[in-house]
């Protein structure tokens, strides 16, 4: 058996973290949902700047855009929602036997409006109508900002991606704004399973920036400690009195889901945290070299259980080594927005250069 098919067998969803024209042009994509078990995708910035920068397959979209005297932003969500409509296509089966739980894709707003909340609001409303698909998260960041956004787009509903968080008072905050959403949604007598949400919580980052300041033993361990404890909260919670009588009325959990879950350092394994995380009733969104080595026969030894604490002790240790978690916390998400912003600011700049060059 595949680790990825066994990996499926745990109760955990494999979404890929990827999408390109060429994937679905050359039907690698659909390769992969018949055969490694890949059931939903998800996509940002940096991912489209690679693929409409890095290759020729989208400039005879851009060129007749320009000629509408599009903008570069305008261009890039023209393109951008030209894949991501076909990548709902295809995953509308999955969508359709799953009832809804997967074969989902995600677009994301433009990072620069993560501190304007009205921005948000309108800019995901406006995509989610020009996308026509059941099957499409939009991306909101699980920022101050965003938190309100994402419970009125629930409540409007719309169903939301939440984006950027990093510790579990990020998916506390995330979690309780789907709950009121739902909420607001129960008490003006409108239906509740038409809206779903996952919470991406973000896990090689915390590696990344915790292991100059930590001893050998402890390095590349937060990120799995951190998503152990956001497991143990997420499963508290879904058993709560609150969720119970949600669901009761129709609605479904906001879904854990287990981002940037590639290996920052080459020395470690490709599959760590996919290994480290499996967990039933989640999604591990994946970028393709980990989904491949996955597949190639990564051990899937254990499977998280609720109640489970033996991340306490490894935060724990963390903290007595001079690591205040809380406070970089806080700063990966703050430097995730800045580093989605970049990305865009650059992801843009490149369009109009290319615009540019094929106007000529």
């Amino acid at each position: 058996m595949r680790s990825t098919a066994l990996l499926a067998m745990t109760g955990q969803s494999i979404w890929l973290d990827n999408i390109t024209r060429k994937l679905l042009d050359s039907g690698q994509l659909a390769t992969w949902i018949k055969d490694l078990s890949v059931v939903g995708l998800t996509s940002n910035p940096s991912i489209f700047e690679k693929a409409i920068v890095g290759s020729s397959d989208y400039d005879a979209q851009i060129r007749p855009l320009m000629a509408k005297g599009m903008k570069s932003e305008q261009i890039f969500f023209e393109c951008a929602l030209a894949d991501l409509s076909r990548a709902c296509d295809l995953f509308k089966p999955i969508y359709d036997r799953t009832g809804g739980i997967d074969g989902w894709v995600s677009l994301e707003v433009s990072p620069l409006l993560a501190n304007d909340t009205k921005s948000t609001v309108a800019q995901a409303r406006d995509l989610h109508a020009r996308a026509k698909r059941p099957n499409l998260f939009i991306k909101v960041p699980g920022t101050p900002e965003g938190i309100p956004a994402i419970e009125d787009l629930i409540a409007g509903g719309i169903s939301v991606n939440v984006t950027l968080l990093f510790s579990k008072a990020h998916f506390d905050a995330a979690a309780d704004a789907y709950l009121r959403g739902l909420e607001r949604r129960a008490a003006a007598g409108l239906p509740l399973g038409v809206v779903s949400s996952v919470a991406s919580l973000f896990v090689s980052r915390w590696d990344r920036k915790t292991a100059p300041k930590l001893p050998a033993e402890l390095k590349n361990t937060v990120g799995i400690a951190v998503s152990r404890q956001c497991y143990n909260a997420y499963c508290a919670l879904y058993s709560s009195d609150r969720w119970i009588a949600l669901e009761a009325k129709g609605a479904r959990p906001q879904r854990l889901l287990y981002a940037s879950t590639s290996t920052k350092d080459p020395a470690l394994p490709q599959t760590l945290y996919v290994e480290g995380l499996a967990s039933p009733r989640t999604v591990n969104t994946m970028p393709e070299e980990t989904l491949i080595a996955l597949s190639k026969g990564a051990a899937i030894k254990n499977v998280l259980a609720p109640g489970d604490t033996s991340w306490q002790n490894t935060l724990d240790a963390v903290n007595k080594a001079g690591v205040d978690l809380d406070v970089c916390g806080k700063e990966l998400q703050i430097e995730g927005r800045d580093s989605f912003d970049a990305s865009w600011n650059e992801l843009i700049a490149k369009i109009e250069a290319k615009a540019t060059v094929l106007s000529k």
